[in-house]
Order: C-alpha cells, then sequence, then structure tokens
C-alpha cells in the first residue's frame, strides 16, 4: 500500500513539473484544466471507498462501436476503481499515441456513478476533437495516461479516479472527490 502511495506521488510529481502552458482556447469547456500536484497527490475521497481492479477490463457491451455516433457512457453501481481503468471498444489500426506527439481526441465525460454527461466534444459538433500534446500537462493526468498506447481509429472507455482527475476541490461542474468515465476516440497523431 505505501510503496502504491509512493508510486503514485511519484508519478504525480513528474507529471506536475511536465506541466506546460494550456493552449490559448478561450473555450473552457474544450480543455480540461491541468492538475496541481497536490490534486495529483491525493489517494482517495475521505469517505469513499474503492475498489482494486487489473488496470485493464473488458469493456460493457452498450458502448456504440460505431465511431461516427456520440457514444453515451453508462452508470454505474460497483465502488469505483482505486486506479485508472481501461476498457478497448475498438482498437484502433492507426498510428499509435506516444509521449511528445499531438493527438486529437473526441471525448465524452461523465460522473461515474450516474453516467451524467458534464463535457463532451461531440456537443460542440461531430467533427469536433480535443488537441493534446502528449506528456505537456495540458489535461488532466488520467486522461492523458489513457490516451497514450491508443492507436488511430481506436475508441476507449476510461475511469479516472479523483487523485489522476481534479481532486479533493473539484472544479467547475466537478465536484471535489469525483470519479469520472470518459469515453475516448482517437482521431489523428502527428509529431
Amino acid at each position: 500500500m505505501i510503496g502504491r502511495i509512493i508510486t503514485r506521488v511519484s508519478l504525480a510529481l513528474t507529471v506536475s513539473l511536465s506541466l506546460a502552458a494550456c493552449s490559448g482556447s478561450d473555450d473552457a469547456v474544450s480543455q480540461p484544466p491541468v492538475a496541481t500536484a497536490e490534486e495529483s497527490a491525493v489517494e482517495e475521497p475521505a469517505g469513499e471507498a474503492c475498489e482494486t481492479r487489473a488496470s485493464t477490463a473488458e469493456p460493457p457491451g452498450q458502448i456504440s462501436t460505431d465511431l461516427s455516433v456520440a457514444p453515451e457512457v453508462p452508470a454505474s453501481d460497483a465502488p469505483p476503481p482505486c486506479g485508472l481503468l481501461i476498457s478497448d471498444i475498438v482498437v484502433g489500426t492507426g498510428p499509435e499515441a506516444m509521449a511528445g506527439t499531438t493527438v486529437a481526441v473526441k471525448y465524452v465525460g461523465a460522473f461515474y456513478e450516474s453516467g451524467e454527461e458534464f463535457d463532451s466534444s461531440w456537443s460542440r459538433g461531430p467533427d469536433e476533437s480535443l488537441p493534446v500534446m502528449l506528456g505537456a500537462g495540458q489535461v488532466i493526468p488520467g486522461f492523458e495516461q489513457a490516451i497514450t498506447g491508443m492507436n488511430v481509429g481506436g475508441r476507449r472507455l476510461v475511469t479516472i479516479p479523483s487523485d489522476l482527475a481534479y481532486g479533493p476541490q473539484g472544479q467547475g461542474p466537478i465536484p471535489g472527490g469525483a470519479t469520472l468515465t470518459f469515453v475516448l476516440d482517437l482521431v489523428e497523431v502527428s509529431a
């Protein structure tokens, strides 16, 4: 347990030290804010238990595999995972997203327990995507970690615990301690 805490704190500090300024976009919804070291180092919300699971899982069957259709994020009544949980809905065959590359991602973000959507690139249009330079700290750590290793043409369901999201204080419509779920579509990878 202590080793896992130290690993998470080390990872959080590494990510925090590599933070770069967010792009100049005025659209705060399309650019998820960057988490600080204090947000990333939090173990779990007080009073909320989490469940230790493998970092990858079989995807639920109710998420569409049609990448031309906005996916719906399912609600969950299971305890939230303690760590990042990734399920590939569609495995892409294009270029791989790696640190140092810039990617374009379509996404739907929702609250883990309710499935209630709080943000979506799809809501701004079917061709709208979020540009992210991997390794630059432009988005919350769990979002960036979830994209890394995807291939273009892939769709991935990701559950992000609070310590890899917005931490105990939350931000905007995200309350403190919230576990988040995203469905990510990797549209493009460039150098």
